[in-house]
């Protein structure tokens, strides 16, 4: 039986991705951070779970050891880069059959944001490797409506982006359904870059009158400083996404985020989820007086 290690299992991609390829009958071994409740759950529903951090080339190792495919994503912060050539090289002496990607739409050689441009330089590390890679350049998740819920409990849209920019929202599950059907036939997808985005293309105001519909409230999309945002969204010390968020404004005024891609529709050969789908879905995050945490 094939194995297939899911990095960053208890994330947006990686949790759905675990259940589908479990359903077709792959071996998941998920990598995650801590030994707690979603640990639990994962090793409930199938898959084999190990720990470890993807900077220590130990665990790296250790993860990948008897792996056939692999899933690489790292979250938004420093080291991206590094844990790019530690997993490369690990994959490399596994000799695996595929790496699936996970990179950003933006992703150039000149990026403003160091953030978008590592994922660039770790697209080439991967590529160097040998190990047959397939980069996927997604756009904004719809799990950034999650991070303001609480705002918008209170009755306010708010970003740090310009009302008129565009893109294509896409659903964290359905990036996961077209990794998980690459890793299912690597020999499709190899070598390949993948543009992924979601099936309606939004300007910010748009989606701020979109999910005002949905939830049948008044929302007027407010747009403020990226500091601003950052300290309503508790994180204001984070300079990184403060730069990163920054340079992602001038790519949206650029238009490098627009456009709709029909990608991952083709490969999972079934409708994407909508935004109303996605508000539905999780609406007591969104309703007033729910004091859950969008985290």
């Amino acid at each position: 039986m094939t194995t297939i290690l899911i990095t960053t299992a208890n994330g947006a991609t990686g949790r759905p991705m675990v259940d589908y390829l479990l359903k077709d009958g792959f071996h998941v071994r998920a990598m995650v951070r801590g030994d707690d409740a979603r640990a639990q759950e994962l090793r409930e529903a199938g898959a084999e779970v190990v720990f470890g951090d993807l900077l220590d080339f130990r665990d790296v190792r250790a993860a990948l050891d008897g792996v056939r495919r692999a899933y690489f994503n790292y979250p938004l912060g420093e080291g991206l880069v590094e844990a790019a050539v530690m997993f490369a090289q690990a994959a490399k002496e596994q000799d695996l059959e595929l790496i699936v990607n996970m990179s950003q739409i933006q992703s150039r050689p000149y990026a403003r944001s160091k953030a978008t441009q590592n994922h660039w330089l770790s697209e080439q590390v991967l590529d160097w490797s040998g190990v047959p890679t397939t980069h996927l350049r997604v756009t904004f998740f719809m799990q950034w409506l999650l991070y303001i819920s609480g705002l918008i409990r209170s009755g306010r849209y708010v970003m740090p982006f310009d009302g008129d920019s565009r893109f294509a929202p896409i659903a964290g599950r359905d990036i996961a359904l077209t990794a998980a059907g690459i890793l299912a036939s690597p020999e499709k997808y190899s070598g390949q870059i993948l543009t992924l985005t979601g099936p309606v293309e939004y300007s910010h105001q748009e989606l701020a009158g979109e999910v005002s519909r949905v939830l049948g409230r008044a929302l007027a999309f407010e747009q403020v400083t990226v500091p601003t945002y950052l300290e309503l969204l508790g994180i204001e010390n984070d300079t990184l996404k403060l730069k990163h968020f920054e340079a992602v404004i001038i790519d949206q005024r650029e238009g490098r985020l627009a456009g709709v891609s029909d990608t991952a529709s083709t490969i999972n050969s079934r409708p994407m989820v909508t935004v109303e789908e996605f508000i539905n879905e999780n609406r007591s995050q969104f309703e007033p007086g729910d004091t859950k945490s969008a985290g």
